[in-house]
């Protein structure tokens, strides 16, 4: 039997994610670019900093849509 790409897509969805607060914070292309390639290590900075806490993991992307 097959096992899905359940993963694959977590994996795209959370580097999609990492781009939105990128570009929110900073507004640059090249910055963008270097997260994205550096995508785990920026998104955990960005956890652990703190940087993400009182409701931001959520209206960062939700911005973007408003």
């Amino acid at each position: 039997m097959k096992k899905g790409n359940s993963g694959g897509i977590l994996y795209f969805l959370l580097g999609l994610y990492t781009l939105l607060i990128s570009w929110h914070y900073n507004h640059s292309v090249l910055l963008l670019i270097i997260h994205y390639i550096f995508w785990p290590a920026y998104l955990l900075y960005e956890i652990l900093t703190g940087n993400l806490s009182h409701g931001l993991w959520k209206s960062i992307p939700l911005s973007y849509f408003n």
